[in-house]
């Protein structure tokens, strides 16, 4: 039963960053639209693997973003350099990924154009 409210709140988290994050959703499109256009190019089984982990890199960095926000905005309401510099590296952190994921869709799908 506990594995099961684990995954129930998995999924809400998903369902909230999806309504309330809108770079969440930026990144959502992203996804489906390289979705398509791997199966566009008919990529294979590694090339997928390289998205599928740079897609869950980016992910995961922008949910982890968005809960240490939240976390600031929580701890430390009102206007603070420390918590202003938190959230701009945790934004940075995301970045990184989606960057290193940019590279990656280059390398890609630049082979197959």
């Amino acid at each position: 039963m506990k594995l099961i409210h684990s995954f129930y709140y998995a999924f809400k988290g998903l369902y909230a960053a999806t309504m309330e994050e809108r770079n969440f959703r930026i990144h959502l499109i992203a996804i489906v639209v390289v979705c398509i256009a791997g199966i566009y190019f008919d990529l294979s089984a590694t090339e997928w693997a390289l998205i599928v982990v740079s897609i869950g890199m980016v992910i995961a960095a922008e949910l982890f973003n968005t809960a240490i926000e939240d976390l600031v905005d929580l701890v430390s309401p009102q206007k603070n350099p420390k918590a202003g510099r938190i959230k701009d590296i945790s934004a940075a952190a995301v970045m990184a990924t989606a960057i290193a994921a940019l590279v990656v869709g280059i390398y890609i799908f630049g082979n197959k154009i």
